[in-house]
């Protein structure tokens, strides 16, 4: 009489004789045959398997996870992503070589019995009583289905899987119960069809196309015999009989298999013979999985579209329905991305800073009136080997997806944002302030949005040079960059205005935070992202319609169906007059201004240079009607690095300055980007100055201040600034004050 183990579990054969009944009640199910509860006829030991009529009889098989193709906008590939490497095909997708192999090797009476072949069954145990052990398995092709379904099920779950493959008489009554309720639904050419797309072939392959793709570089329906057997014998055992890496055991294996297909008729015998004696020729495609093998240099744009996907509601209530979302795969994207913008804008950014610098490069571009975003590129590569100065961080964006934790101060580029305040408070472009280099301004002359002082004492404020002093009107002070003309124009046309104006263009701080009421921001003080500077200016391009961001157009799932995605949102910041104004001032900076070595001279084209405290930030943001672009260079790491004394992508830079640097990178961007015969205008508007302030009041007959009254030293300013005669300039005005210059 068989004995217990030591364990106190059955022997194999009172394990083989338990399997053995079950299998025999499973077979008279199938046929129909009504009978008790295994459990009543003692075939359930407790704990190890359930009563069979107690197990749910609806197998629900999972959606199959599959790669996702992210696209341009074109419709050429930017990248593959996948947890599961697979290409579900139809059977008629595969070739019949493969169809036959599969069945041979695995269960050559597949299409005589039903979910359980219960000659298999006596012979096996037969088998493996004799052996002492589990020398052979007897699992139908249907069976072996729906394991890999629990597999599937279980994900990348190290304890599902592991209760999905644990080998125990509850799972196999499990397996044979739902192998039942597979057979009558399904039929054999689709279990055929669904196993063969679900099964893993080794080499991060699942499924037989993205074998055929891994191992031969060519589509399932194509193999040749060899080829088919060869991908039949690997099921047993990928890591065994994987051909990279031991082409002998591979081969012995495949052998096996085609003789295998000659016993049971799938093929002659001269077939098989001509077939063994063919060496193994492989034609490995290596996996290309992730952002990290995104073209011209789009991994970062690639990961933007990752986390787009991951945290709008767009696609899912919840972060676990958007990331099985993800996880499934099979997704077709269709971005906003131009593959011709992208590669100006990944040139761009490597030609005048290299990679391993002490700092780097960010260079996006939005089309305006859409809000899609037709580039992303930066200087160090994506990828997370840090001895090549790859990384993952994104400069162009916010934190949250992905950028760095608070952006990056701005400086000048902000300058147009108060502009456009003033001009919608209307004030004309001709109001001018006479001041010395520097000068003190009282923070309690700016309000905040609530009505309180922004602050109490001075706050002192410098321009870059000590021969910016005197008189400037709006154009002459956006053109030379000049802080105290803004900070008195931020007073005059107000902080809350002004904050309120930049949150309608979509300015927005790195770390997601609301804009501080501090008089600063006039300066570029307050940290924002490329991507939101873009999008800013491009509301000027489109007359003052601001349009949100996007990076997808479109989607489909695995079946072809369109996925709902999210839509550009736009809505006027400003008046086309306010936009247009601001246009006419910026093409001032580029044909005679701090931009010069940026503009465009075949088009119109407008813009502005930024610089921050010590050179640390460097900046220009310009714009044609038809495309915004933002560059910025800038320390990347913890330390910040100023900008002095150094030398970037071989260059020496004494001091860099946003015209200089960030300048000529977007000019390359722009240029590659832009099609030479679409070169629209902009609005003509005329644009008052201060020398025609004399000419305009004789017409106004009022001396309205708005026309282009001064506001000189030692003369009462509205909004309560009081500059004194002969008045010098206070101390350095620190992070506030200085260095935000051109």
């Amino acid at each position: 009489m068989p004995k217990k183990r030591s364990g106190g579990g059955l022997t194999t054969t009172q394990q083989a004789a338990k399997f053995l009944g079950v299998a025999a009640l499973s077979g008279a199910v199938l046929a129909g045959i009504a009978l008790p509860a295994a459990g009543a006829l003692g075939l359930a030991a407790k704990g190890t398997v359930e009563g069979f009529d107690e197990i749910p009889s609806n197998l629900k098989t999972p959606p199959l996870s599959q790669r996702t193709t992210i696209l341009d906008n074109e419709g050429g590939t930017l990248a593959t992503v996948y947890s599961r490497d697979r290409t579900v095909v139809p059977l008629k997708e595969m070739s019949p070589y493969l169809q036959d192999a599969i069945v041979a090797i695995e269960d050559s009476r597949f299409y005589e019995h039903g979910a359980v072949d219960l000659k298999g069954i006596l012979r096996a145990a037969n088998r493996n009583v004799q052996s002492g052990g589990t020398a052979q398995g007897a699992s139908t092709l249907t069976q072996q289905y729906v394991k890999n379904v629990f597999v599937e099920e279980a994900g990348d779950d190290p304890d599902k899987v592991a209760e999905a493959t644990q080998q125990t008489m509850g799972r196999k009554v499990r397996e044979l119960k739902y192998a039942i309720q597979v057979e009558e639904e399904l039929g054999k050419k689709k279990i055929l069809e669904n196993y063969l797309n679900i099964t893993f072939f080794g080499q991060q392959a699942y499924g037989v196309e993205a074998a055929s793709q891994r191992y031969f570089s060519k589509h399932a329906k194509d193999l040749k015999l060899e080829e088919a057997a060869m991908l039949a014998g690997l099921v047993q055992s990928p890591t065994r009989y994987d051909p990279v890496n031991d082409a002998e055991e591979a081969t012995k294996r495949r052998n096996t298999v085609l003789r295998r297909m000659a016993d049971v008729g799938s093929i002659s015998q001269d077939e098989a013979a001509k077939a063994i004696e063919a060496p193994i020729k492989l034609k490995v495609k290596k996996p290309k999985n992730g952002c990290i093998t995104a073209v011209s240099g789009s991994g970062f744009f690639c990961d933007y579209v990752r986390k787009t996907i991951l945290s709008d509601p767009a696609f899912g209530k919840t972060a676990e329905d958007r990331t099985k979302l993800w996880n499934l795969g099979g997704l077709t994207i269709k971005t906003t991305l131009s593959p011709r913008a992208q590669e100006a804008a990944n040139e761009a950014a490597t030609s005048k800073v290299n990679k391993d610098d002490k700092v780097a490069a960010s260079v996006v571009a939005v089309e305006p009136g859409t809000g899609k975003i037709l580039s992303m590129g930066q200087s160090r590569p994506y990828g997370l080997d840090q001895t090549q100065h790859e990384t993952v961080l994104n400069l162009a964006v916010n934190n949250k997806m992905g950028g760095s934790t608070y952006g990056f101060q701005v400086g000048s580029t902000f300058k147009p944002i108060t502009a456009a305040a003033a001009l919608e408070k209307g004030i004309s472009p001709a109001q001018t302030f006479d001041t010395p280099w520097k000068i003190p301004v009282p923070k309690s002359g700016f309000k905040a949005c609530d009505g309180s002082p922004a602050g109490g004492g001075d706050w002192s404020v410098q321009n870059e040079l000590e021969s910016e002093k005197g008189s400037f009107d709006m154009t002459g002070a956006l053109g030379k960059s000049i802080n105290t003309y803004f900070a008195l124009l931020e007073q005059k046309a107000g902080l809350c205005e002004t904050l309120t104006m930049a949150e309608k263009v979509g300015y927005e701080r790195g770390n997601g935070k609301p804009l501080t009421a501090d008089p600063s921001v006039t300066l570029g003080t307050t940290e924002s992202t490329p991507l939101a500077m873009a999008s800013a200016y491009a509301a000027f391009a489109n007359r003052g319609t601001f349009c949100t961001p996007i990076a997808i157009e479109s989607i489909t799932d695995a079946n072809g169906k369109k996925v709902s995605v999210p839509k550009s949102t736009c809505s006027r910041a400003m008046s086309e007059k306010t936009a247009d104004t601001v246009n006419q001032m910026l093409k001032g900076v580029v044909e005679d201004g701090t931009g010069t070595q940026a503009g465009l001279t075949d088009r119109d084209n407008a813009g502005k240079t930024g610089t921050t405290e010590q050179r640390m930030d460097a900046w220009f943001v310009g714009y044609t009607p038809n495309l915004s672009t933002a560059v910025w260079v800038g320390s990347d790491g913890g330390k910040k690095v100023p900008m002095y004394d150094i030398n970037i992508g071989g260059q020496y830079y004494d001091k860099v300055c946003g015209g200089c640097l960030p300048g000529p990178i977007w000019r390359i961007a722009m240029t590659g980007a832009l099609n030479a015969s679409e070169t629209p205008s902009f609005n003509a508007v005329d644009v008052p100055r201060a020398k025609d302030k004399e000419e305009s009041k004789e017409k106004d007959k009022g001396g309205d201040e708005d026309k282009g009254d001064s506001d000189k030293p030692g003369a009462d300013t509205t909004a309560g600034i009081t500059i004194p005669p002969g008045f010098l300039g206070g101390q350095g005005g620190g992070r506030h004050g200085r260095g935000n210059g051109p």
